[in-house]
């Protein structure tokens, strides 16, 4: 499936126009993680549909989403923009973050500059490199990149093997474990467990999907998490506001 997505993204490129800048105010991502709201930081996912899922919210609006989350306490949220495969368009975003005061992701495939340039337009603070989707040397190059257009990072891994050869490249201000294996879609909480000896001393340690109670959000902090990123179970509630609420066990 992520050779499918990488595939399609390539000829998405292609046609690629990049739009009017939309000259909206820019928040710091990592400073919004690094001093949660709550112990342990929300990225809270603003998501129609995965390929793993299929359509998650048929309802879906974006921003009434996002606004239900920023009540609910979340930190930081993150908005798909890859349509194909995701039901996302990057119009959501720019929409968000006009109507919201937190730092957004861009949460979709990068592989080339432009995609940065046009993650920056759209008025994103941060975008998302996943590791197994790019050669660590494109990988440190795009770091780079976004950091010149003050754009804050999130690297995304899975396994310990492109943890490994993403450390040779770069040492990540904000490290992401997806639990899902982008692969097969499996998950596996425990594996952050076996990861995190590895993880440099002063990265932001994310936990990334398949969280779903406290229980959850307790054991990844115990790995050593400082965030986490919550999509599906978020967005299958009716209540964003409230679905963040039980997921810290408040109510």
């Amino acid at each position: 499936m992520l050779n499918q997505i990488i595939e399609s993204k390539k000829e998405e490129i292609k046609k690629l126009i990049l739009p009017e800048d939309a000259n909206l105010p820019h928040l710091s991502f990592y400073d919004a993680l690094m001093y949660p709201q709550r112990e342990l930081a929300l990225i809270a996912e603003v998501k129609k549909a995965s390929p793993s899922k299929g359509l998650i919210k048929e309802d879906f609006h974006p921003v009434e989403i996002a606004q239900a989350y920023e009540k609910g306490g979340a930190d930081c949220l993150s908005v798909l923009t890859d349509n194909p495969f995701f039901q996302g368009k990057r119009e959501f975003l720019t929409e968000v973050k006009k109507t919201v005061n937190l730092p957004v992701l861009r949460k979709d495939f990068i592989i080339d500059h432009i995609q940065i340039d046009e993650a920056k337009r759209i008025g994103a603070d941060a975008v998302l490199l996943i590791g197994e989707a790019l050669e660590p040397s494109l990988l440190k190059e795009l770091y780079y990149y976004a950091g010149e257009l003050a754009l804050d990072v999130l690297v995304e891994v899975h396994d310990q093997q492109t943890l490994e050869a993403v450390l040779k490249v770069i040492t990540p201000k904000i490290l992401g474990v997806n639990n899902r294996n982008l692969k097969n879609f499996e998950v596996n909480i425990d594996q952050l467990e076996e990861m995190v000896t590895s993880i440099p001393k002063g990265t932001l340690l994310v936990s990334e999907s398949g969280l779903y109670t406290k229980e959850d959000l307790k054991l990844v902090q115990q790995y050593g998490a400082k965030a986490v990123l919550v999509g599906e179970s978020l967005m299958r509630k009716d209540d964003q506001t409230l679905a963040i609420k039980q997921l810290f066990g408040e109510v």
